[in-house]
């Protein structure tokens, strides 16, 4: 080869591996980190090329193209983990790591008291980004969700109060599930023997532990306010509690008002109206409840049955007739402390 040739090709190999050189670096440049920090949101079903464009509009990504190009070529693209993350720019091959499995997505944990009602739930879901109407929707027409031994059109009662932990992309159908299983764990063997024993139904057992929870918070409380409605239902008198009628009008207890005539409202739920237990439980009784309803106090020492209660200056007051009733009702509610 001539002499000038070999130095145009020795020219050529050098242009092309400096232009090489060049390109590998303004492409690594491209891929490496921003030193930015940003919350990015990846969508359940999300494509390479959609996560790509995220991290690039949270500065976190130079090149959303060579990204998504990176993923695909390198398998990742279909190993994806929705969720919402907190990441820093440190290069696209930490970036594709952290969101295929090397960096668990951000969670919250909310707790949902007992007592509170599904609509209570779904604001609370709401509040923290969640989709409470979605909830609440699901709540109200369960469909496949419902357990056989959900005997109402909801599954309000059957949302165990506790603590959970969700994915920040959590969907209704999943905070749903996690609530029904965590009152699954309440119906241990025991205490389905303890239901068979007491001739009670699931559905009967926690819509009268609902209205016991509704009625008192203290555990000494709650076995006698539930023996008192045990004797009643047992008599056949009606249970004549008051946060049923708050209930059927979508109120509180405060907010109750006889002179209006809420007491008087035609609802299935008002037990001053109509006998029995209501259709449904009118929210979500904790494991206190629940084990009050099966471990009632229904007499005295002398083994005779309560039959009346009520609250004031701070303590329950039971009574085992009405004139018993009415005197201490004159005596410890209405007369100044």
């Amino acid at each position: 080869m001539p002499e000038g040739s070999r130095k145009w090709l020795l020219r050529g190999v050098v242009v092309f591996f400096l232009t090489f050189a060049l390109l590998l670096s303004y492409a690594l440049w491209l891929l490496g980190p921003t030193g930015a920090e940003a919350l990015v949101r990846i969508p359940r079903g999300a494509t390479g090329a959609e996560a790509a464009r995220l991290l690039e509009e949270a500065g976190l990504l130079r090149s959303a193209y060579l990204f998504t190009v990176y993923l695909r070529f390198s398998g990742q693209a279909r190993r994806l983990v929705p969720g919402v993350y907190r990441l820093r720019g440190e290069g696209a091959f930490r970036l594709a790591r952290a969101l295929t499995g090397g960096q668990r997505p951000l969670t919250l944990t909310l707790t949902f008291p007992e007592g509170e009602r599904a609509v209570d739930y779904a604001q609370r879901l709401s509040q923290v980004g969640l989709d409470g109407e979605g909830f609440l929707r699901l709540v109200r027409n369960p469909a496949s969700l419902r357990p056989p031994y959900v005997e109402g059109d909801t599954l309000e009662g059957y949302l165990f109060p506790a603590t959970y932990t969700f994915d920040l992309l959590a969907e209704p159908e999943e905070v749903v599930r996690a609530m029904l299983r965590r009152f699954e764990q309440e119906l241990t063997p025991p205490v389905r023997r303890l239901l068979e024993e007491r001739g009670l139904s699931v559905h009967a057992w926690v819509t009268l532990a609902s209205i016991v929870q509704a009625e008192t918070g203290d555990p000494w409380e709650m076995a006698r306010v539930a023996g008192v409605f045990l004797n009643r239902l047992e008599r056949g008198m009606p249970l004549q509690a008051d946060p049923t009628v708050a209930y059927a009008l979508g109120k509180r207890l405060p907010e109750l008002s006889r002179t209006a005539g809420d007491f008087a409202v035609d609802s299935p739920y008002n037990t001053y109206r109509y006998g029995g237990l209501p259709p449904g439980p009118i929210g979500n009784p904790g494991q206190e409840a629940l084990l009050a309803v099966l471990n009632p106090v229904r007499t005295d020492e002398e083994g005779r049955p309560y039959l009346f209660f009520f609250h004031a200056r701070g303590r329950l007051f039971l009574n085992l007739d009405f004139e018993g009733h009415l005197r201490d009702l004159a005596r410890y509610r209405y007369s100044p402390p």
